[in-house]
């Protein structure tokens, strides 16, 4: 996994709550096996229409929001179904944070797993974010998450929190198997004492 120190954006906003895991990524993109290349059908239903055009009114269709790395959008994002594929076409696409008031607690989890920083902040903050990217494609955004801050050019700053063994993977870059292998030596050890202990382990 990717490791998460400090990312500096430009930022789309997507100001709707309750965007669930079957518009972030639909059902009938999920039978691929791999964990990359969902990147290009996110919000597939939103982006396109019935006959595979551009919508253009839609947020990531538009050309100034071309490039965008941190999306800002309304509570309770990600409910809905626990599929990691939601955290994955995210990522995927080019995003490496999300910024709303509430997550759906699964989607939270798989994000922080994939190398994604949900950043929860107060929706009276996220709205005022909403409204200053709005105003300006342009605006980066700076995501300390050693400091755990979040600031632009212009003097506006703020901090957020999350759990601090999260926070040591994101740092690290460790997901669920590089945390397993920081144990390889040990597990190498007891595996080959319980082979020499009963040998019929190795048949």
């Amino acid at each position: 996994m990717e490791k998460f120190t400090k990312h500096t954006g430009t930022c789309v906003a997507i100001d709707l709550a309750n965007i669930d895991t079957d518009q972030i990524i639909p059902k009938q993109f999920l039978k691929r096996i791999e964990r990359t290349g969902y990147g290009e059908f996110l919000f597939w239903d939103w982006r396109f229409d019935a006959d595979g055009h551009e919508c253009p009114d839609f947020p990531l269709n538009r050309q100034e929001r071309q490039g965008a790395s941190i999306l800002i959008t309304g509570p309770n994002f990600g409910c809905g179904s626990s599929r990691e594929h939601a955290p994955w076409s995210l990522h995927d696409h080019g995003f490496r944070v999300v910024i709303a008031a509430s997550f759906a607690d699964i989607f939270y989890n798989n994000s922080l797993k994939t190398g994604l920083l949900p950043v929860r902040l107060g929706e009276s903050i996220v709205n005022e974010l909403i409204e200053r990217v709005t105003g300006d494609p342009g605006l980066m955004l700076t995501v300390d998450l050693n400091e755990q801050k979040l600031s632009d050019e212009t003097g506006f700053h703020t901090s957020f929190d999350i759990d601090p063994f999260r926070k040591y993977c994101l740092l690290n870059g460790l997901d669920d198997i590089g945390l397993t292998l920081q144990n390889e030596a040990a597990i190498s050890r007891f595996e080959a004492r319980r082979r020499s202990e009963s040998p019929f382990l190795g048949l």
